[in-house]
C-alpha cells in the first residue's frame, strides 16, 4: 500500500509546552486509522500541522504521489490539493436545505465568475442524490440542516468534505453526543469513506474506536507510544501506565 501522508520528526513548541515532540505517523492512500490519547497528548496540534493552520518548528510533512511538502503551502492549498477536515461541532449551513449544503460542496469551479455563472446540471444532481444516500440522509434532502438530529447534523458535514472529493479526511471526535444507533452508522460510514481515501479519526470512546476495527496509534505528551490494533495497544504497558496514571 502506497503512503499517502508521511509525517517526519516533526516538533512544536507553543509557550515552552511541547505540544508534539518528533513526532512520525505514515497513513496509506485507501486507510482507516484512528488516534487515540489522553487530553493533552497532541492529537489536535497533529491535525492543525497537517492541515497548514500550525506551522512546526521542525521536521518534514510530505504528501501525495509527487511527494510534495504541505509546509511549504496555505491552508486553503492544502485543502485543494485534497486534504478535508472535520472538527467535532459539525459546521452546516443551518438555514439551508441538506440539498443546498451538498451542493455548495461540490467540488466544481470557485471563484467569483464561475460561482457567478453556476449552473445546477443533471450530473451534480445525480451527486447530490448519490451523496445523500451514502451518509444516510436521501429522505432529508428538502430539510433545513438546522432541523436535523445532532448525529444527522455530523453525517451532513462529512457528505459535504466527500463533495470535495478529498484524498485525506481528518474527522475530530465524530461519536461525541451521538446516541447508538448513531454510532453505528457513522461507524458504517468512515468504514466505508475509507475504501476510496485515508480516514484518519480521532477519538476518545474506545467502543467506537472497536467498531471501526482498524490500526490504531497512540499518541502520549507528543509523540507516538504505541500502534496496533486495539487490542494490541490496550495490552502495551506503557498505554497502560499512561490511561490508569500509574
Amino acid at each position: 500500500m502506497s503512503t499517502l501522508l508521511e509525517v517526519s520528526g516533526v516538533s512544536k513548541t507553543f509557550d515552552g509546552f511541547k505540544a508534539i515532540n518528533n513526532l512520525s505517523f505514515q497513513i496509506g492512500a485507501q486507510e482507516l486509522r484512528a488516534v487515540i490519547g489522553p487530553n493533552g497528548a497532541g492529537k489536535t496540534t497533529f491535525m492543525d500541522i497537517v492541515t497548514g493552520k500550525t506551522r512546526p518548528d521542525e521536521g518534514r510533512v510530505i504528501y501525495g504521489d509527487k511527494s510534495v511538502s504541505l509546509l511549504k503551502m496555505s491552508e486553503s492549498a492544502i485543502a485543494q490539493a485534497g486534504i478535508g477536515r472535520k472538527f467535532q461541532r459539525p459546521t452546516v449551513f443551518e438555514d439551508q436545505s441538506v440539498f443546498d449544503n451538498l451542493m455548495m460542496a461540490l467540488r466544481n469551479k470557485r471563484g467569483p465568475v464561475a460561482a457567478l455563472f453556476y449552473r445546477l446540471t443533471d450530473a451534480d444532481r445525480a451527486r447530490i442524490e448519490t451523496l445523500a444516500a451514502d451518509i444516510g440522509l436521501a429522505a432529508a434532502l428538502p430539510r433545513k440542516a438546522g432541523e436535523l438530529s445532532h448525529g444527522q447534523k455530523q453525517w451532513l458535514e462529512i457528505g459535504m468534505l466527500l463533495a470535495q472529493e478529498p484524498k485525506l479526511l481528518l474527522v475530530d471526535e465524530p461519536a461525541a453526543g451521538m446516541t447508538p444507533a448513531e454510532r453505528e452508522h457513522t461507524t458504517d460510514l468512515l468504514k466505508e469513506a475509507a475504501k476510496t481515501r485515508a480516514v484518519v479519526v480521532v477519538e476518545h470512546d474506545m467502543e467506537f474506536v472497536r467498531r471501526l476495527d482498524c490500526k490504531v496509534t497512540v499518541l502520549h505528551e507528543g509523540s507516538v507510544l504505541a500502534e496496533g490494533s486495539l487490542d494490541h495497544v490496550t495490552k502495551n504497558q506503557d498505554v497502560i501506565d499512561v490511561y490508569l496514571g500509574r
